[in-house]
């Protein structure tokens, strides 16, 4: 009897020490897989939107030693009592609104401060498109009708074999895809995980088979395909997204503060969401769109593909938002009028027509609520009007 408790305490004691030896080898898999369970509470969803360099690995983009290109203040315009109240009910904790390339408005909310690089979720695409852009106009890329898999054969056999470049670019590759924030089992949530674990996005991508629909039948939204885009980006250029957005964009277009992606465990930028930037330097490039891809007197993204990716081409159903190239142009709006848009509450709003560009983060936990989309469009379209006057 005495041997045998003897022997059983032995053994829990190895399979104690066997447990705290796997936690110590994968705590940092454990503290980022709980930051992913916790990214969006109520109590952290703020603070985590500003730091998310403290929860997941990074990589940092240098900006250079360059001076900050100015953006200059206009006339200082004060939010009327209706903006303010929704700043308020959506949770915006940085808003920068720029006229003819001038701030008019800056304000930070909920304790952060201008100097916070934030996330830019889904924001994050539409400077992947910019990028498509520049390397299609270096000859890098020949043809945005490219299939997929010509510059990554990886792809061939996949959900991904017979998709254009074109059509990664509007969101209508036909890959079936769970884009559910709210389910747990969702492909978008598994897709975080893979990101908390450090796995490979790249073989996330991969491993996807089932298709909803033949390519560039129809648009439908999958963050997955902005990933798709960018490995044909990395493999036609040989360099990786974080090179390729500090040389191309970052620095020409000389940002106020380093940028940072989040990645996976080998370093690959999440390129659908993963950039983090201050407002201001969200600003920024939304002006540079707005100055027809123009920077300080320099072209960073060539004039007729900022025209040609914000222009509702996608194969959207009738009634739906329109599409470009990772920009959305809901129904009715002028052209020239376009934004990128994230979750939670990001946007970049560009007016060329009125010169006006609005620069949102937000921690709204609330921002698929019925109708919350369709009034945010509302007031950035009642922003760009009413500064268009002063």
């Amino acid at each position: 009897m005495r041997r045998g408790l003897v022997w059983t305490g032995r053994a829990i004691l190895v399979l104690v020490v066997v447990l705290l030896a796997l936690f110590v080898w994968k705590r940092d898999e454990i503290a980022r897989l709980r930051a992913v369970m916790t990214l969006f509470d109520a109590d952290r969803i703020v603070h985590n939107f500003s730091h998310m360099d403290e929860l997941f690995l990074t990589s940092t983009l240098s900006r250079g030693d360059t001076p900050a290109s100015p953006l200059p203040y206009g006339t200082q315009w004060d939010l009327p009592a209706d903006v303010a109240a929704w700043a308020e009910r959506r949770q915006v904790t940085g808003l920068v609104v720029l006229r003819g390339g001038a701030i008019v408005h800056e304000s930070y909310r909920l304790g952060t401060l201008p100097e916070d690089r934030r996330i830019s979720w889904s924001m994050a695409k539409s400077v992947v498109a910019a990028l498509t852009g520049i390397l299609l106009a270096e000859g890098t890329i020949g043809s945005i009708d490219d299939p997929v898999v010509q510059h990554v054969p990886a792809l061939a056999g996949t959900a991904y074999d017979g998709a254009s470049l074109r059509d990664v670019l509007q969101m209508s590759s036909g890959v079936r895809f769970d884009e559910d924030y709210l389910d747990f089992w969702s492909d978008i949530n598994r897709m975080g995980r893979v990101l908390a674990l450090g796995q490979s996005m790249d073989a996330f991508a991969t491993g996807l088979q089932a298709r909803d629909a033949a390519p560039g039948e129809r648009m439908q939204y999958v963050s997955i395909d902005t990933h798709v885009v960018a490995m044909v980006l990395r493999a036609a250029s040989g360099q990786s997204l974080q090179e390729l957005v500090e040389t191309r964009i970052v620095r020409p277009m000389g940002f106020e503060s380093d940028p940072y992606y989040v990645t996976d465990g080998l370093g690959v930028a999440f390129a659908l969401g993963g950039l983090n930037m201050t407002t201001r330097d969200y600003a920024r490039f939304g002006q540079m769109m707005a100055n027809g891809g123009i920077w300080q007197g320099q072209q960073v993204v060539p004039a007729d593909w900022v025209a040609e990716s914000t222009r509702a081409s996608a194969p959207t159903a009738p009634g739906e938002s329109g599409y470009g190239y990772q920009w959305w142009i809901p129904e009715g709006w002028e052209e020239g009028e376009f934004l990128a848009r994230g979750i939670y509450g990001q946007y970049i709003y560009v007016n060329r027509i009125l010169g006006v560009v609005v620069a949102v983060n937000a921690a709204d936990r609330g921002f698929e609520d019925p109708g919350v989309e369709a009034e945010n469009e509302t007031v950035l379209r009642s922003i760009a009007a009413r500064v268009s006057i002063l």
